[in-house]
């Protein structure tokens, strides 16, 4: 079958990596795509928010299924588009994607449904979210409500930093119409997992447990970004943690979808905080994230096209999700400057060498060539080196391995990807 990837970052790379396995799929398009995505499939000069222009392309080339990768284009509602013209899309459609879309939404409904989650208030003026700082507890965490990429999230250690933060947000709008609204919301405290699911809208089929590391500096310091490396396993999420994930946290809230008349297909990702009174929610999401995908889709041993299908013909119960045993570490290699301004087209060298190496994957996040083949630099988040070992150890020894052979002027790395597994 065709299969039409929408997205240009390392999870697009890597789901079109997973998709290229299947006997199933005979061609895969990437839309917009990137360096890496050209050497599995075609990349299509077509924007991932560009919804009128992605459905003309795949109902001309009758592609068969289309896999959303990035959150932007699945809370514009491009399933609600593709669906009404009887197109296969894997996502949730519009509605259900506000768990990741909009923070109150999901507080809210988090609330509803029972799921274990810190105490909150909702503000819409910055005045009022200043008043309730001044008697609050802290350290606080200020969540702007929409789509931030993953940065619109502050743990404010006191009130100057509080205060900064629904400045930025409210008043100077760095994160634009996402800040107009803040949840403000208790700190928990414990190690974070994220734990995926496929969702059918009836059966939740969860994935690994996996540890990602947002903060720009080791020892999890400086700025969030949108992810500098993750691994798993996790040892402070065995598979009895993700059980108790799924049953608390992830099932309630698709039952609580469904019950809103709008079922939730695709891939849910709940991110918990594991404190001593059991796992609690500190988000979802609603697609891959990245750079889990790059390790959940190392270690899946199950045929992604299968399960996109399933999913989408509501068969998920019939289908077996298998991961492997082993480890996966994935580094990110990012511009310097990275989360704030960055260089690009800068070139990309040792490439070659890394995926030499054995059980290693280097998943394209922002590259593209030049009109010569060069290799460049093309964003702030460049590349992620992905190994596979039998111990996280060995999949850490290769996953860096790999980084040291691939050169770019001011690259950055994060050295200590999964020091909480050692």
């Amino acid at each position: 079958m065709k299969i039409l990837v929408i997205g240009s970052g390392a999870r697009e790379h890597a789901i079109c990596w997973k998709l290229a396995q299947s006997p199933q799929v005979r061609k895969i398009f990437c839309a917009p795509g990137n360096a890496g995505t050209a050497e599995v499939a075609e990349n299509i000069a077509i924007d991932a928010m560009d919804i009128e222009a992605l459905r003309v392309f795949v109902e001309h080339q009758k592609v068969d299924l289309t896999v959303v990768g990035p959150e932007k284009p699945l809370i514009a509602g491009i399933v609600d588009v593709f669906e009404a013209r009887g197109l296969r899309i894997f996502g949730p459609s519009r509605e259900p994607a506000q768990l990741e879309g909009s923070k109150v939404f999901s507080k809210r409904l988090m609330k509803q449904a029972g799921v274990p989650t810190a105490d909150f208030e909702v503000f819409d003026d910055s005045e009022k979210a200043r008043a309730y700082l001044q008697q609050a507890s802290f350290p606080i965490v200020v969540k702007a409500d929409g789509e931030a990429a993953g940065k619109g999230v502050v743990v404010a250690q006191d009130l100057a930093e509080a205060e900064t933060a629904i400045r930025q947000m409210m008043d100077e709008k760095i994160f634009g119409a996402s800040g107009e609204r803040v949840v403000i919301e208790a700190c928990l405290r414990g190690p974070e997992a994220s734990v995926l699911a496929f969702v059918d809208g009836e059966t939740v089929r969860p994935m690994i447990a996996i540890q990602d590391h947002k903060r720009i500096g080791e020892g999890d310091t400086g700025p969030n970004t949108g992810g500098m490396g993750a691994y798993a396993p996790v040892k402070v999420a065995p598979q009895s943690v993700v059980e108790e994930v799924t049953a608390r946290i992830i099932e309630p809230i698709v039952t609580a979808i469904r019950g809103t008349g709008i079922p939730y297909r695709g891939v849910l990702y709940a991110g918990v905080m594991l404190t001593e009174n059991g796992p609690y929610c500190i988000e979802f999401n609603c697609r891959f994230g990245d750079p889990e995908a790059q390790v959940a889709l190392m270690l899946m041993e199950s045929d992604l096209a299968t399960i996109c299908q399933a999913v989408v013909d509501v068969e998920l119960d019939k289908v077996p999700v298998v991961f492997s045993q082993r480890a996966a570490v994935t580094v990110a290699m990012a511009s310097d400057g990275y989360p704030g301004s960055y260089p690009i087209g800068l070139p990309i060298t040792g490439l070659e060498a890394a995926q030499k190496l054995d059980a290693l994957e280097v998943f394209h996040a922002g590259t593209k060539r030049d009109e010569t083949g060069q290799l460049l630099t093309n964003g702030g988040r460049v590349l992620t080196v992905t190994a596979t070992g039998e111990t996280f150890a060995e999949a850490k020894e290769r996953a860096y391995a790999g980084v040291d052979l691939i050169r770019f002027d001011g690259a950055y790395v994060r050295r200590d990807i999964g020091w909480q597994a050692e």
